[in-house]
């Protein structure tokens, strides 16, 4: 018989890998690979984003901006306080802000960002004097996978031989 800790680690990570898909569809149309589900109550899906800073030429076209835009549009609310945000890279400071304005009830990252992490890795605005919203984090969810989604697409664009 599963325990509820294995059902809620499969809930995560079934989640995850959804944003996963979502952060390859990003890197296929040279973004840089990351991709975010945030779910409401009942885990009703209420946005779904990929990076497109590239296509739509916009520095704050980052996957959680677009899906917190998304989601409180949905609720017409920008509380997001019974939401869960997934997201395949730990977020920058520009995102861990929006997600801390807008009172998200849980946040589950993939990969730290050891450059930009501004959730633990780097900075930890969550725990900040300046932070006003004490935000619950779950780390490290299919950590892997998200992270060589990356070193890839990195390592391609890299690549003498890469068209681009």
């Amino acid at each position: 018989m599963a325990s509820p800790l294995d059902s809620t680690l499969q809930r995560h990570h079934h989640w995850m890998e959804r944003a996963l898909a979502l952060a390859a569809e990003a890197g296929e149309a040279g973004d840089v690979p990351v991709g975010a589900v945030i779910l409401g109550p009942g885990d009703e899906v209420l946005a779904e984003a990929a990076n497109r800073r590239q296509r739509d030429q916009d520095p704050t076209a980052h996957a959680e901006i677009l899906a917190l835009r998304q989601a409180s549009q949905r609720l017409g609310n920008w509380r997001l306080d019974r939401c869960t945000l997934y997201v395949t890279l730990e977020p920058c400071p520009m995102c861990a802000g929006a997600i801390l304005l807008s009172r998200l009830g849980l946040l589950v990252y993939g990969a730290d960002d050891l450059k930009a992490g501004a959730v633990r890795s780097v900075l930890n605005l969550p725990a900040s004097p300046c932070s006003n919203h004490r935000l619950p984090v779950l780390a490290g969810i299919l950590a892997e996978p998200c992270q060589e989604l990356l070193r890839g697409w990195f390592v391609q664009r890299r690549s003498p031989h890469s068209p681009d």
